[in-house]
């Protein structure tokens, strides 16, 4: 019996409700926005309930949340100072978000959201504007002054200045591969091992071969979560770093 396997099918969007056409390109609540909201929906259950009964002596679900928020606060102060609390908030529901759908990602037969690149640069789109926005508002034209390296004989700043800018731009791009990239590679791997794994079973060669691919996918599994939690703190760390522009820009 012939198994074809399609690592890549996994990541198509499949419309679950039409939302009407523009020209030719229809509009459609997918999947991945369902499983977007349900992260929004978890995040905020888990809040709501680990702060209903807040008590000195926290319970399991209190020392939870406490944990994750003492932890994003650690992360935001080390990169930001103490100027950076405003930006707690933000850079703490990015790291809650992506953590969840990257952990809906691991549940089997469930979507990775964190796999499609519109997504990921979505949200560091976010980050940046975050970043140009406050940083104007705050410091007017001088924030612009990120692009022009202190101590520099003014010859060089012809080529400084453009690298600076180029690298500013880059930000956004880099963030988002780096997530999409590392998910999207995951599951892949994933997927291709677990299909040997159902190869050399249906050939008869499970008692000879097969078990090596089938541990290779519970290592692979095993270390896609951790991935997953670690790309959810680089995502948040590399945010509130990129903040930290928004509040020195000075060099």
């Amino acid at each position: 019996m012939a198994v074809t396997i399609d690592p890549i099918h996994q990541f198509e969007l499949k419309p679950l409700v039409s939302l009407g056409h523009i020209g030719h390109q229809q509009l459609a609540f997918t999947q991945s926005a369902l499983y977007m909201f349900a992260a929004v929906g978890v995040i905020a259950l888990i809040t709501i309930v680990a702060t209903a009964s807040r008590s000195i002596v926290p319970g399991r679900m209190q020392s939870l949340a406490e944990i994750f928020y003492e932890f994003i606060a650690d992360t935001v102060h080390q990169a930001t100072g103490d100027g950076g609390k405003r930006f707690m908030p933000l850079v703490f529901s990015l790291f809650m978000f992506v953590l969840v759908l990257n952990l809906f990602g691991m549940i089997p037969y469930a979507f990775a959201v964190t796999s499609h690149l519109i997504i990921t640069f979505g949200l560091a789109a976010l980050v940046i504007s975050t970043v140009v926005i406050f940083g104007v508002m705050k410091h007017g034209t001088h924030f612009f002054g990120l692009f022009v390296p202190s101590g520099v004989p003014k010859p060089l700043l012809a080529i400084l200045v453009p690298i600076e800018v180029i690298s500013f731009i880059s930000r956004p791009i880099s963030l988002s591969v780096r997530l999409f990239a590392n998910m999207l590679a995951g599951h892949i791997a994933m997927k291709i091992f677990a299909f040997f794994v159902v190869q050399l079973l249906l050939a008869g060669a499970w008692s000879v071969l097969s078990p090596l691919p089938l541990f290779l996918t519970i290592a692979l599994t095993a270390l896609e979560f951790l991935v997953a939690a670690l790309q959810a703190y680089v995502f948040a760390t590399l945010t509130a770093i990129y903040l930290n522009d928004a509040l020195h820009p000075g060099h």
